[in-house]
């Protein structure tokens, strides 16, 4: 059985990065920062701005910089108008888009609704909204306004489904409300169920009053951090353990998992050796390739991808992969090889919208159904929802995945304004934060005593001035200098890293040979770091004019 681990990067107020590996092989990966938070699964209260029946839409202001999109479709019929208002729907029985009157004939302008985000803004588009309202719990989803229950279409065992819905009956859920029992809560005992219940109604109650006492549009509910988000949706029994490198972050997760999952709480370990998590167990050079257009397969053959904002082209290619006696058999195992990847690949890069995969040729109908069900057999641990067309004629397949979030590859990256968008490059935040991550590194090393830096001014200006209290925190930790270079005509992400020895010699710092077993502490027996807490002050330092003249007078140094 594969070894499952969950890695947990926090650094307050700037990043979290989860990575769930499977024999040290990164399987998914959840990435958020504190300047691009995502409102996905949060409630507001929004009034219409504009109706537009050419679309059958209208555009919602819930309190946010970009107004948001509601679709006929995902107007709930408690807003629909004269007999075909419904207070309440069917769980699972949503009204067809036919069967529902004009956007124009439900909504006003100046109108008040329930929104909840569904999807975040991409480019020029605003926030995809829905009025179906939905709140997560540990192993139950309860959706206001709805009835009847419900179990997770995940679930195929026909008994479990039958035996989960008739203790969820005896629970006797409030009327108004429909619930769907999540994968995690099957095979959960009636006092699980009962204390999920209970909790999600007494949320309810204090998001109606928010709703009461709230004059105009605002907030009413918000979803979990990334950390308590993922454990709650994610985490699993054949997750072996937890390691986080921040023990408030570790204790946060404790206490969740205390009310989730009493058991799984011992699963939780602190990592607290100086060298970065991420380092530590080789995933950083494996992110590093999430943004790869071309992903190697261990055959000799590749997958090339491309993506546009609602359309990604995968292409197949047998490279080097000569092993097989024939095309054919060439053929079929290369695109085993490369379905396992292509799926991991959308997983890893949260890629959405219309996909089509352009598999290499197979003339045999036997081996196009195994490639077929490979495909739908991997997509299972996808939670996004999928679905999967047979092998064209031409040999592609093509399928849809739910956009979730925007892409790895756009949340990284912004648009050159050299090529007007047809490349990318790091954003300045980006490349500071990788440099802080490998001056963690470079300083691990015994041998360095001193560290040379070379970046570019953008980056220069981040490190002297927002990340200047950190910075001096690692020198005076490690006992280790850093000096920093600005050169002026350098890219955005140009890193010039140079480590010094004793005698002054370039030493190698990425080298750190053989770790051994990682230094892990169980949660309750680490004490508390009195400076915990603090690094989010650090980020509200603010720069005197005095120090922006300084930093001037240095790029006007490195011109001459």
């Amino acid at each position: 059985m594969p070894k499952r681990e969950m890695l947990i990067n926090y650094v307050p107020g700037e990043e979290c990065r989860i990575a769930i590996t499977e024999d040290g092989r990164l399987e998914e990966f959840y990435h958020e920062r504190a300047s691009s938070e995502s409102h996905v699964g949060n409630i507001y209260k929004g009034k219409v701005t504009n109706v537009e029946p050419s679309i059958q839409a209208a555009f919602v202001d819930f309190g946010q910089q970009r107004n948001g999109f509601l679709h006929i479709s995902d107007l709930h019929p408690m807003y629909f108008a004269g007999a075909d208002r419904e207070e309440t729907e069917r769980v699972g029985k949503k009204t067809p888009h036919r069967e529902r009157p004009p956007v124009q004939k439900c909504l006003r302008r100046g109108q008040e609704v329930l929104v909840q985000v569904l999807k975040e803004g991409i480019g020029t588009k605003g926030p995809t909204l829905t009025s179906y309202l939905s709140i997560p719990g540990r192993f139950l989803v309860m959706m206001p306004s709805m009835e009847r229950l419900g179990v997770s279409r995940k679930v195929e065992d026909d008994d479990a489904r039958r035996d989960m819905r008739k203790i969820l009956d005896e629970l006797k859920p409030p009327d108004g409300f429909g619930f769907i029992i999540r994968t995690a809560g099957i095979g959960r005992t009636k006092t699980d169920l009962k204390r999920d219940l209970a909790y999600l109604t007494r949320l309810w109650k204090s998001i109606d009053r928010r709703k009461k006492s709230l004059k105009g549009v605002g907030e009413l509910y918000t979803e979990s951090d990334l950390i308590i988000r993922t454990i709650r949706d994610v985490f699993s029994t054949d997750i072996d353990r937890i390691i986080i490198d921040h023990v408030d972050a570790a204790r946060r997760a404790r206490d969740f998992l205390a009310i989730a999952s009493p058991r799984a709480g011992s699963k939780i370990m602190v990592y607290r050796e100086p060298v970065p998590l991420f380092h530590r167990f080789d995933i950083e050079s494996q992110i590093e390739t999430i943004n790869a257009r071309e992903v190697p397969l261990k055959s000799g053959g590749s997958i090339v991808i491309d993506s546009t904002e609602a359309l990604v082209a995968i292409d197949v290619n047998s490279g080097k992969s000569r092993d097989a006696r024939d095309a054919e058999t060439n053929a079929f195992r290369t695109n085993q090889e490369a379905t396992d990847e292509i799926c991991r690949q959308l997983r890893l890069r949260d890629l959405g919208g219309v996909i089509v995969n352009d598999l290499i040729d197979m003339r045999q109908a036997g081996n196009r159904r195994k490639i077929e069900n490979q495909f739908r057999e991997n997509l299972k641990k996808d939670r996004a929802r999928t679905k999967v067309l047979a092998i064209s004629q031409f040999g592609i397949v093509e399928m849809t995945r739910q956009r979730m979030r925007p892409s790895i590859n756009r949340a990284h990256h912004v648009p050159c304004t050299a090529c007007n968008g047809s490349g990318h490059v790091p954003t300045a935040e980006n490349v500071a934060l990788d440099v802080m991550r490998r001056l963690c590194l470079a300083m691990a090393h015994d041998k360095v005593v001193d560290l040379r830096l070379t970046v570019s001014p953008d980056v220069a200006f981040l490190l002297l001035n927002k990340k200047r209290g950190q910075l001096s925190q690692l020198e005076s930790r490690t006992g280790k200098p850093v000096l920093v270079r600005v050169n002026s005509g350098a890219p955005i992400d140009f890193i010039e890293l140079i480590a010094l020895d004793e005698r002054g010699g370039a030493i190698e710092a990425g080298n750190l040979g053989s770790l051994g077993a990682p230094a892990l502490e169980a949660v309750d027996d680490v004490a508390r770091d009195p400076g915990a807490g603090s690094d989010e002050s650090d980020l509200d330092e603010t720069y005197d004019d005095a120090d922006e003249t300084a930093y001037r007078l240095n790029m006007m140094a490195a011109k001459e």
